[in-house]
C-alpha cells in the first residue's frame, strides 16, 4: 500500500476534527478525498505530510511511518498544500532550481516539469507577477519536481480557469498512472473527471468509500424535475413519499429528490391526479456525484 492510514484521530481544543479514521490506498489509485468545510480534509493530509501529529493512531507513507520515519515521508511525496507557499519575488525557473537544489535532483528535470506543467510561456516572469492559475501551476511542478512516489494534493485547481483545469486535469491522469495520487477538491466535476475512487469525510468520520461508479450507481437517490399546470404549495408536495428534499426552481416547476429502491415517477403521476394537477413535464435527471454528495454530508 503506498498509504496506510490507521485509526487516526485529531482534536484542536474541544474540536475533533478526525475520529478514528482508517483507510488505505494501493500505488497507481487516484483517490478523491471529500468533505465539507471544516470535515478534515486538510487536517489528515498534515498529519500524512508530517506537518502536524495526529494525537491517537499512525500512518504509513510509501513504507515510512509518518511519527518514527518523517525524513523519509518527506522525501518520498510530493505536497501541494491549499495555501500554495511560494517566493514571490524569484522568478519560476529560479524558484524550481533553489528547490532542485534542496532535492539534489538534475537541472534537466526543471525544464521537464516546466513542459509537463504548461509554464513554458511564463517561466521568464517572477512568480509575484503569475495570475492564480499560474501560481497553482508553479506549486504543482514543485510537488512533482523530486519526481515522487506519491502526490497528496489539497485543492490543486484552485483559481484555474476552464481550459487551464482541462490541462492540469491532464497532467494529474498522467502522473497517475504510475503515482498515488491523493487529492482534496470542492469541484464534483474534478474529482469525476480524475479519479478512479472517492473517499468522503463529514465531521471527521469516513462517511464513504467506494470506486466512484460504485458509489453512484449504489446510491438509492433519485432526482425527478416536474413541471405542473398551476403553482403548488410547498406544505402539498412535502407530502409526496419518500421525498427527501424538493425546491421549487420556477414557478411551477419543481426539482424532488426521493431515496428509495423504485422509479418514482408513477408517484408523481398519482400526486397530480388527486390533487386535481397535470403534469407538463417529468425528467429524471441523472445522478452524479454532487447529488451523493449533498445527501452523505447534509
Amino acid at each position: 500500500m503506498s498509504i496506510e492510514v490507521n485509526n487516526i484521530s485529531k482534536s484542536y481544543g474541544a474540536q475533533k476534527a478526525l475520529d478514528n479514521v482508517s483507510f488505505a490506498v494501493k500505488k497507481g489509485e487516484i483517490v478523491g478525498f471529500l468533505g465539507p468545510n471544516g470535515a478534515g480534509k486538510s487536517t489528515l493530509m498534515k498529519i500524512l505530510t508530517t506537518y502536524i501529529a495526529a494525537d491517537e493512531g499512525d500512518a504509513i507513507v510509501n513504507g515510512f511511518n509518518v511519527h518514527s520515519q518523517s525524513k523519509s515521508v518527506q522525501q518520498s511525496i510530493g505536497y501541494l498544500p491549499e495555501h500554495n507557499p511560494l517566493y514571490l519575488d524569484l522568478y519560476v525557473r529560479e524558484y524550481l532550481a533553489f528547490n532542485a537544489n534542496v532535492y539534489k535532483v538534475a537541472k534537466s528535470r526543471i525544464e521537464e516539469v516546466i513542459q509537463l506543467t504548461g509554464l513554458s510561456n511564463e517561466s521568464h516572469k517572477k512568480i509575484g507577477q503569475l495570475s492564480k492559475g499560474y501560481r497553482q501551476r508553479v506549486g504543482l511542478a514543485n510537488a512533482l519536481l523530486h519526481n515522487p512516489d506519491v502526490l497528496i494534493l489539497d485543492e490543486p485547481t484552485t483559481g484555474l480557469d476552464p481550459n487551464q483545469l482541462v490541462e492540469i486535469r491532464n497532467v494529474i491522469k498522467n502522473v497517475g498512472k504510475d503515482k498515488t495520487v491523493f487529492l482534496s477538491t470542492h469541484i464534483m466535476q474534478e474529482v469525476e473527471a480524475i479519479c478512479d475512487r472517492v473517499i468522503i469525510i463529514d465531521q471527521g468520520k469516513i462517511v464513504a468509500d467506494k470506486k466512484l461508479d460504485n458509489l453512484i450507481s449504489e446510491e438509492k437517490q433519485q432526482i425527478i424535475e416536474v413541471e405542473f399546470d398551476k403553482t403548488v404549495e410547498e406544505q402539498l408536495i412535502a407530502k409526496i413519499e419518500n421525498l427527501t428534499t424538493y425546491k421549487n426552481t420556477q414557478d411551477t416547476i419543481w426539482e424532488l429528490t426521493f431515496n428509495a429502491d423504485k422509479d418514482m415517477r408513477p408517484a408523481v403521476f398519482d400526486f397530480a391526479n388527486a390533487n386535481a394537477l397535470k403534469t407538463l413535464q417529468l425528467n429524471q435527471k441523472n445522478k452524479n456525484l454532487e447529488a451523493v454528495f449533498r445527501e452523505m454530508t447534509k
